[in-house]
């Protein structure tokens, strides 16, 4: 079996990204409809006591040693980290990047839908009454971001602002963090692995671009992706000239490895070593061989013993 090509992963992975975006643009929704829905969460919130975004934006706002580096982790950490976990997967753990890739997509096409339903106005963009500060705007000046979330000056009309339910800056970060804990090999990536989703949302919530509960639902959106997966997978072998394309696994394993079964699962799962249906390694065509990708028969822990 061959391993996926990796310009085609990077076109796929692209095209999902441009879906992603240009999705968010067309569920902008109106605006008296946003704030309704915004004001509905900080209201069920309220009444439990669960509005933790507004002791954290308040320090946030008034201490410009946390703020000022909460908004560039909010603006830059969502597109690079999780590019580089999917790298990470698709170099050092192959036999399950097919379906770790499978989730983080299906999750977000979730997502999608949440914005759509329910186009939400961020607390940031509430009344000043009700408690809370852009603090994106008011650090605008340290930053290449302007006062509209976190878009680059002048192109603030190219995102949705109240595509805030769920919140796939958490959603995403959760993805990174169950990979970093489930395939990293060392402490520090497994520390990492649940930091970054932590400081994730604080941060969405420090910076008033996010309410609790649409951290609660980006993780949501993430655990039905999950549950989702092993479908989605049969549904793509079952596609003419797919079927156990790139996986390495035949289509009933690949289909099951996500929800803990074997193969090239997301979370759990046998090694290699014990599963009879995981290829030892890879190969590429004449021409496609990038540093590392080509090796020898890989480890028990599906690494590829020229990538170790």
């Amino acid at each position: 079996m061959r391993r996926p090509r990796w310009w085609v992963e990077l076109i796929l992975i692209a095209a999902v990204y441009a879906a992603y975006s240009g999705g968010r643009l067309l569920a902008r929704g109106d605006a008296s409809t946003a704030v309704a829905h915004g004001l509905s969460l900080l209201r069920v919130e309220d009444t439990f006591g669960l509005a933790l975004e507004r002791p954290l934006n308040r320090l946030f706002t008034a201490t410009p040693a946390l703020g000022v580096p909460a908004d560039f982790v909010y603006a830059s950490l969502h597109y690079l980290v999780t590019p580089a976990v999917l790298v990470w997967l698709f170099r050092r753990r192959p036999a399950r990047y097919r379906a770790a890739r499978a989730w983080l997509m299906t999750s977000t096409l979730l997502g999608l839908v949440g914005f759509v339903l329910m186009p939400t106005c961020p607390p940031r963009l509430l009344d000043a009454a009700h408690g809370f500060t852009d603090t994106m705007a008011q650090f605008s000046a340290y930053g290449w971001w302007g006062g509209e979330a976190s878009a680059p000056r002048g192109l603030g009309g190219l995102t949705n602002q109240y595509a805030a339910m769920p919140s796939l800056h958490v959603g995403w970060a959760l993805w990174c963090g169950v990979m970093l804990w489930r395939y990293g090999r060392t402490p520090l990536l497994r520390t990492l692995g649940v930091a970054y989703p932590l400081l994730t949302t604080v941060v969405v919530m420090g910076t008033a671009n996010h309410y609790l509960l649409d951290a609660v639902a980006g993780a949501a959106a993430m655990g039905a992706g999950l549950l989702l997966t092993p479908y989605v997978l049969r549904f793509l072998d079952r596609l003419p000239g797919r079927a156990g394309a790139g996986s390495g696994v035949p289509v009933a394993a690949g289909a099951a490895a996500v929800a803990g079964g074997r193969g090239d699962g997301v979370i759990g799962g046998d090694s290699p070593r014990n599963s009879p249906v995981v290829s030892g390694g890879w190969e590429t065509s004449a021409g496609e061989r990038i540093p590392g990708q080509r090796s020898a028969p890989a480890a028990a822990d599906d690494t590829p013993a020229s990538a170790r």
